[in-house]
């Protein structure tokens, strides 16, 4: 069952206790109060009444049962009589009867004493009500007693009347709330159909679906999280594509780089095992077999590193990032200068939280790949600057720069921008993925640009923080 028809069904279910318990109330209370009111102005009547017999019969004796009877007679006949049916009787049976109901008066049981009468009902035949007033008085020295009765039908058709328009009523206010709570619900409940759409559109693969709806309401609200939702699994499933194509890079650059020394390697050895050399072929291919072995062991160490970069929990410490880098690079200078590669630096006094010996190889491995893109006769520019959440390395260089569709895959593993001298050079591609890694792990970001001179600049901020807590 929808939703729209629970809401409606409840609806009705409320609307016709509280109208059917209300009506139903008030009926009852109207009916009663009548009927009290019919029965006060039966007693006062009937009061009167005795009165009247009692003082018309009193005047003589020996003929006041005769006077009495004269007396009812004229008040029967009177328009506008209360008493539709009145019976006197005495000791020795009804000296006086009329009206239809008289002889339904006569079978009460309960006639009272003097001064005081007994109201009570009684149907006809015919179904007509009636209310009975039994009494007992003396006019005369005689013990009379006087039954009387009043039609009362009109308030029982009056309340059946009022039962026949309730009914009416009643099915109206069904009807009229039926439509009503149906078509509200309708209206409550049809964004939550968009929500369905949505829910099953997305379910489908269509991860740019959107419910847009703006009702202002705990539903708009909830649309709003679903819109939020689906675009945060939009990204998320973006995202692990673009993980997974990483990730088949990665095999595809990790098998070729293993495939090209390995088959050099058991080419090289399976020519000095099987045939005669002189004495300079063994040495060149001992030195290819040596030069490829010292490339694997690279290999090896650098996903070593990068391994234990990811899964290592880092303590900082205080040092200063500034010394750090100039000691690198005056470590380095010697080597550079063989290829005629100029290195200069500015470095900024200070201590910040790091961890030195990664702070030392993310140096290392930024101005070894900055040589590399500069080439020989080039120049790098070092710097370090201090800031207030860490510091700031930044390693420049002259060379042909970055084209900027490779800027966002330089921090993959293997990947190269320039695969021929990278090889040449014995680079495999994982420096900047571990650079990567290292400014991670001190809760910075890595970021390449063009300089405006030409070459690339390279920042890497780290925000381990100025202080120990």
């Amino acid at each position: 069952m929808k939703l729209r028809i629970k809401i409606m069904v409840c609806m009705l279910c409320l609307v016709s206790i509280l109208f059917g318990l209300g009506s139903s109330t008030l009926i009852l209370i109207s009916f009663q109060n009548g009927l009290e009111q019919e029965r006060d102005t039966a007693a006062n009547s009937y009061r009167l009444l005795i009165y009247t017999l009692q003082m018309s019969g009193g005047t003589e004796m020996f003929s006041g049962s005769e006077n009495i009877q004269d007396t009812l007679r004229q008040i029967a006949g009177q328009r506008g009589n209360y008493w539709d049916s009145v019976v006197l009787s005495d000791s020795g049976g009804v000296v006086y009867s009329q009206g239809e109901a008289a002889g339904y008066l006569t079978r009460s049981e309960e006639r009272g004493y003097a001064g005081s009468c007994v109201v009570t009902s009684f149907r006809t035949d015919d179904g007509s009500a009636y209310l009975r007033v039994s009494g007992v008085f003396t006019s005369g020295g005689q013990t009379l007693y006087l039954e009387a009765g009043h039609d009362i039908s009109s308030l029982y058709e009056k309340r059946e009347y009022q039962q026949k328009i309730y009914r009416i009523i009643f099915a109206a206010a069904m009807i009229l709330c039926a439509v009503f709570s149906y078509g509200t619900a309708y209206l409550l409940t049809r964004p939550l159909s968009g929500l369905a759409k949505g829910a099953r559109e997305i379910a489908g693969g269509n991860l740019s679906f959107r419910t847009n709806i703006r009702t202002g309401d705990e539903i708009g609200s909830l649309s709003e999280d679903f819109d939020r939702m689906s675009e945060q699994i939009g990204n998320n499933v973006r995202e692990l594509e673009r993980a997974v194509e990483r990730q088949e890079r990665f095999v595809e650059s990790f098998t070729h780089e293993m495939k090209t020394p390995m088959t050099a390697v058991i080419g090289y050895a399976d020519l000095l095992r099987s045939q005669q050399l002189t004495e300079e072929e063994v040495r060149d291919a001992a030195d290819y077999i040596f030069s490829e072995g010292r490339r694997l062991e690279r290999l090896s160490m650098k996903l070593l590193d990068i391994y234990v970069a990811e899964k290592a929990e880092v303590r900082l410490s205080l040092h200063c990032p500034g010394r750090i880098a100039e000691n690198t690079a005056d470590h380095l200078k010697p080597v550079f200068e063989k290829k005629r590669i100029t290195l200069t630096g500015k470095y900024e006094k200070g201590k910040c939280l790091l961890e030195p010996d990664l702070f030392r190889s993310l140096a290392v491995n930024l101005i070894d790949n900055a040589s590399k893109a500069a080439g020989e006769g080039g120049h790098i520019w070092v710097w370090v600057r201090m800031t207030d959440e860490g510091c700031v390395l930044g390693v420049e260089d002259n060379g042909p720069g970055i084209p900027e569709e490779a800027r966002e895959h330089l921090t993959e593993a293997f990947y190269r921008g320039d695969k021929s001298r990278s090889r040449k050079q014995g680079g495999a591609g994982l420096g900047l993925t571990l650079c990567a890694e290292i400014v991670k792990l001190h809760g910075g970001t890595l970021a390449f640009k063009k300089r405006r001179d030409g070459g690339t600049r390279v920042i890497a901020e780290l925000r381990g923080g100025r202080y120990e807590q």
